[in-house]
């Protein structure tokens, strides 16, 4: 038989982790984590320039340096899986004044996911970055971890309920409290490359960086995650120290 106030604890508990996973299913899933305002173009010359760099950009090699220059130029934003930019749908759009838009999308692929980074973005001679290398490589492996966690607790409590058990409680606890910390080891992680991206490829004049709505989903999920963890670790602790009490009390 489960107290009202543990069945209470874990039900508010599957909701936060419920909010929290899709949370951080929708931020890993879209592209909005950092995003650049960049002024309006005016002239010939400038036109090509752009053209040459979105044409690269969707077309060529994987190069950090480009899709940097690219995504700073075009309005453009970076995700853990997506890099996008804005452009004009006429051709013609220096000439108009307010010309229609859209977003052209790229993902990272699994290889440019753990493609070394290097001090000076797109000079390969210049040495391997570990730093920024490592923070990349765990920008993308540290919400999966999250979200695997997840799953492993949710696999553990259902068993649980269907065996009629609180025991594995305090365990599922410490999974959503672990998947926390690495949602915000993501965030941080995330924030620390893009501002060493940032010491390595200055910014052009005038265009200006901010974060964007889908790190905010992601820092969201992380404390609902472990809201999650500290009312299931109390429930677990709670409901043992009880049972132990009446136990003590029948033995007596």
């Amino acid at each position: 038989m489960v107290d009202n106030r543990y069945a209470t604890a874990l039900v508010i508990a599957c909701v936060l982790s419920i909010l929290a996973t899709v949370y951080l299913s929708v931020a890993v899933g879209t592209q909005h984590w950092y995003q650049y305002s960049s002024p309006t173009v005016r002239g010939e010359s400038n036109v090509s320039e752009l053209r040459s760099l979105y044409e690269e950009f969707m077309d060529g090699e994987f190069d950090e340096k480009t899709y940097s220059d690219t995504v700073f130029r075009l309005n453009g934003t970076v995700g853990l899986w997506w890099r996008c930019v804005l452009v004009p749908t006429n051709a013609q759009w220096h000439k108009q004044r307010d010309a229609k838009m859209m977003l052209e999308c790229r993902s990272f692929t699994l290889s440019e996911q753990f493609t070394p980074k290097y001090k000076e973005p797109g000079n390969h001679n210049s040495g391997e970055d570990m730093l920024r290398t490592y923070l990349w490589r765990s920008q993308f492996l540290l919400p999966l971890v999250s979200l695997g966690l997840v799953v492993l607790a949710g696999l553990t409590g259902f068993c649980a309920c269907l065996c009629r058990s609180l025991t594995p409680t305090l365990g599922i606890g410490i999974l959503h409290l672990l998947a926390g910390l690495c949602t915000l080891a993501t965030v941080c992680c995330y924030l620390a490359g893009m501002d060493l991206l940032h010491r390595v490829s200055m910014l052009p004049d005038k265009v200006d960086g901010s974060l964007g709505w889908s790190l905010y989903l992601a820092l969201m999920s992380s404390p609902l995650h472990m809201m999650a963890a500290a009312l299931l670790v109390w429930a677990a602790r709670s409901h043992s120290q009880n049972y132990y009490r009446m136990s003590a009390y029948r033995v007596a």
